[in-house]
This record gives C-alpha cells, structure tokens and sequence, in this order.
C-alpha cells in the first residue's frame, strides 16, 4: 500500500511541476523557442523543459533506490539538455537521421545532431552504470535508455503520437514511468490542440526516462507490465530493437506521422479547438 501511495505522490508531482513551468513558460515570447508546424501554425517549444522537468521530478519522487532515481534524473536531464542544443543550434539544419550526421562528422564537421547523439548515449551509459552493479549490465541499460530516448523523438513527428506513447507505456504498468507519464498528460491537451511540441527537449526527455523505467531490474512483482526486460537477455532483446528502430527511423516515423493523422481527426470529431 505505501509502495502504491508513492507512485500516485510521484504522479502528482510530476505532474505539478510541467503544469507549474508550463505556466511560467508560456507567458514568454522568445522567437528561438517558436516553431511553424505541418500545418503552418506558430507553436511554442516550452513543452519540451517543461516534460523533462516534469518527468523528472516525477522520477526524483517515485519509490525505489536512491542510485536508480538520480540515474533517472540525470538520464533525463541530460538528454533534454542535449536535445535542447539540437532544438536551438540545429534548428535550421535539414539534416535528419544518424547517417546524415555521422557522415558529416566523418567530413570533420560536429553537427548538433551528432553532439545529440553522443552526449545522450554517453548519459545513458553512465545512468546504465549508476543503476547496475556489472559494467556490461550497465552499458546494455544504457543502450536501452538512449534508444528509447531518440525512439521517442522518431515518433514525434505530429501531435498527439510521443505524448501519447509515453501515457499509454506507463498506464500498462511500467514501473518508474509514472512521472513521465504525468508529465505527459498534463501536455497533452496543448499537443493534440497544436498550441505546443516536444520538440527534440521534450521528445529525448520523456523518452529517456522511459529508457529507465524499462531498463531497471527492480519490476512491481504482479505488476499489469510483465517484466520480461528485467534479465541481461531480455535487455539485449530490447537493446537490439531499439538500434534496428533507429536504424529504420523514417519508416518509424512514416507510421508515427499517418497515426498523428488519425489522431488530429479524432480530436476535430470531440470538438477540441486547434492552434
């Protein structure tokens, strides 16, 4: 019972703090952290700090070790940070995917998204190692925790998909990923309305503490997400699939943008108002 009184605290502050920085955010005007969307309307990035501030809070207030937790904060952080450089330095560069930026940095030159790219993985290791007591556990969790983190970001290629995986994965269950979970509902309503994004801040975010929720050993015994992932096989499984996905982004994120679709017309259907 007090492990389940935890998580519902952890929910609630998870979601107080994106609500708390959403409202502070979204007085603001800075042409830097505005974007137009597919549909040519301005849309602010304030959602991105504000998920990774969300989700980490959460994380800071779930149950579990305190190694893990600061893992998680860090994980998240980080890759918010880094993806917040892309949003920023990398905005009008129109290169996408990890061959492009690999290729360039094979030419000498260090995109935003090849600094992205490394700086989360090496956070996600380092979390990995926070986390696990074996080296080899340690890397294999953190290839988990930055694959989520830039599968998260495939899917964010239209409203609704990413803050819509994220509240989906942690109402199955999925121990540790109730702060982002909260964080990403309380987005919702200002993603699917076309009012905010993620951006590559809120999408690396969310998705790395995603990352952690998946990788931890220490599951809900019963719990409603069967913890097949817990075991260094199943972390090799899943680390596998992530590299593929990565490897296969635009097909991902072709399937992501035809979803958003169905989603922004179910959203017309219920009467909530655009942006």
């Amino acid at each position: 019972m007090g492990e389940d009184v935890s998580r519902v605290v952890a929910g609630l502050v998870g979601a107080g703090v994106t609500a708390g920085v959403y409202a502070l955010l979204s007085r603001r005007t800075d042409a830097s952290w505005r974007r137009t969307n597919h549909a040519g309307r301005t849309v602010t990035l304030y959602a991105g700090p504000e998920a990774a501030l969300g989700a980490a809070a959460g994380i800071a207030a779930a149950p579990g070790p305190a190694r893990d937790r600061a893992a998680g904060v860090l994980a998240v952080l980080a890759a918010a940070g880094c993806g917040a450089y892309d949003d920023l330095v990398g905005a009008d560069d129109p290169r996408r995917g990890f061959r492009a930026h690999l290729g360039a940095l094979r030419g000498g030159e260090v995109t935003s998204g090849a600094v992205k790219l490394f700086g989360i993985g090496a956070a996600g290791v380092l979390a990995g190692l926070l986390i696990e007591e074996r080296v080899v556990d340690g890397v294999l969790t953190g290839v988990v925790i930055a694959g989520t983190a830039h599968l998260v970001n495939l899917v964010d290629v239209g409203p609704g998909v990413a803050v819509g995986s994220v509240v989906l994965l942690g109402a199955s269950g999925l121990p540790g990923a109730v702060g982002p979970m909260a964080a990403a509902a309380v987005l919702a309503p200002a993603d699917l309305g076309e009012r905010a994004m993620l951006g590559d801040t809120g999408a690396h975010g969310l998705g790395a503490a995603l990352g952690v929720a998946l990788a931890r050993r220490r599951g809900r015994p019963g719990g409603r997400f069967v913890g097949s992932f817990v075991g260094r096989t199943g972390r090799v499984a899943l680390a596998a699939g992530l590299v593929a996905s990565a490897s296969n982004g635009e097909r991902i994120s072709s399937v992501a943008r035809r979803a958003s679709g169905v989603l922004r017309r179910a959203v017309g259907v219920a009467g909530v108002p655009g942006r």
